[in-house]
């Protein structure tokens, strides 16, 4: 039997899964990523993790046939590594990822992506509807999109198209984003960055009476849905949300017209009516041609890690076709 094997690297978590050459998951380890105390650190937790998902079910790592990786970013291609990650200590420095791997596999059919970029590749492979042109969108702690264009999943020359989340939808740039530039969509919709859109809001009415624990030090996004529908301020701030969310959309459907956008990330899994269901209700009136089926993910917190699963399967591409 063959066997294929997907990796997931985020800022929190590493998981490996071993799959059969259908694409069904048999095997899956998770570890902790660390936080150094350098990037080969994280390489080797990889590999770990790799190792234990192929023991799991009696198979040596040399008879995988191939290998997809969903990561954090920014990658370089050439060089098959993370440069830096934003959301691990500066220490980290360079991740190996595609050698290491490559040598662990005893294969050169290792295929490295973003997790966004490899999102829709699993989206592509897995779900029931998959047209030649769609877009995975992850609205979590950060924003990002994977895009599929007359059936060519595009990646950029160095791995890190679909940075969507650092488009500017907004030109007074009244939040400056975590990575240093002003008005970008992530700065105003992510989970990290809600709480801190609801504090400048707030600022904005001295007079402010709202149950929102705006100045707690754990005050979160959480809280913002929570609240809403019972707190006015609360939905203000969601309507806040979605209007910015609706625009970050409409640029990505006027550039790439996709029939489907599957949406996923932690804060549009788990507050679907508040953040998926505006922007299906109000694209029509901010679209110029073509509205896209928009649609919550069926792949859950997996999609990335199906992903990579399903580029191994596919040489990359997610299309089912061509399943080697």
């Amino acid at each position: 039997m063959a066997y294929y094997a997907g990796v997931d690297l985020g800022a929190t978590n590493v998981r490996a899964a071993v799959a059969d050459g259908d694409g069904a998951v048999v095997s899956v380890h998770r570890a902790d990523t660390p936080r150094g105390p350098t990037g080969i650190a994280v390489t080797e937790a990889v590999l770990s993790c790799l190792r234990e998902a192929c023991g799991a079910v009696g198979v040596d790592p040399d008879e995988i046939e191939a290998v997809g990786i969903g990561s954090i970013g920014p990658l370089d291609l050439a060089e098959g590594i993370v440069d830096g990650p934003a959301n691990l200590p500066d220490a980290v420095g360079r991740i190996p990822l595609s050698g290491p791997i490559g040598q662990l596999v005893d294969s050169d059919r290792v295929y490295l992506h973003n997790d966004t970029v490899a999102g829709v590749i699993g989206e592509r492979f897995y779900s029931d509807r998959n047209p030649d042109d769609m877009v995975y969108l992850t609205i979590s702690s950060g924003i990002g999109a994977g895009v599929c264009v007359d059936g060519e999943v595009l990646s950029g020359w160095d791995g890190n198209a679909g940075e969507v989340g650092h488009m500017v939808v907004d030109p007074r740039g009244r939040r400056t984003c975590g990575c240093g530039h002003d008005g970008h969509w992530e700065a105003y919709c992510s989970g990290n960055n809600i709480p801190e859109y609801a504090t400048m809001l707030a600022e904005d009415d001295p007079g402010l009476d709202t149950a929102l624990p705006i100045d707690a030090a754990d005050f979160s996004a959480a809280d913002v849905f929570e609240y809403a529908g019972q707190d006015a301020f609360a939905d203000h701030v969601v309507e806040q949300v979605a209007h910015w969310n609706t625009l970050g959309v409409t640029n990505i459907v006027q550039a790439y017209a996709p029939l489907v956008v599957y949406v996923g990330g932690a804060v549009a899994l788990n507050n679907e009516e508040l953040v998926v269901d505006p922007l299906r209700e109000r694209l029509r009136e901010t679209v110029f041609n073509n509205v896209p089926d928009v649609q919550l993910t069926n792949l859950g917190d997996d999609v990335v890690l199906k992903g990579a699963i399903a580029s191994a399967l596919t040489g990359g591409t997610g299309d089912r076709s061509r399943v080697a």
